[in-house]
């Protein structure tokens, strides 16, 4: 992922739910500050066992979760992280879908590696 992050919601019963965070929002897809509602929406009352942050950690402010970039008006100054802030992203994916925070792992991979297991 160059700019992008995958959540992956590993559920209690064997299945998953998972989504693509894009830091811009795509034609026809949701903007990053209603992915995680829509995630949990999909969750429903299933419990969840897992929560893996896959993707460009350092291209992401935590607060992007909550007010998408496309949210601030011209002008406007956009938060822009300066440095990986896994730890922020956890906080905010746990608080977004109402899940632990030890629940939620983060791993970056800025190159575009992701591992399917």
């Amino acid at each position: 992922m160059t700019s992008c992050l995958t959540v992956t919601v590993r559920l209690q019963d064997g299945g998953m739910v998972g989504a693509h965070a894009s830091l811009f929002q795509v034609p026809g897809e949701y903007r990053s500050d209603r992915i995680l509602a829509a995630v949990g929406q999909r969750i429903g009352g299933r419990g969840v066992r897992a929560v893996e942050v896959r993707g460009a950690v350092g291209a992401w402010d935590p607060s992007y979760f909550t007010k998408a970039i496309e949210s601030y008006p011209e002008g406007a100054q956009v938060p822009v992280p300066t440095e990986p802030d896994p730890d922020g992203l956890a906080r905010a994916v746990a608080d977004g879908l109402g899940v632990p925070r030890g629940k939620v792992t983060v791993e970056d991979l800025p190159d575009g590696d992701q591992t399917v297991g």
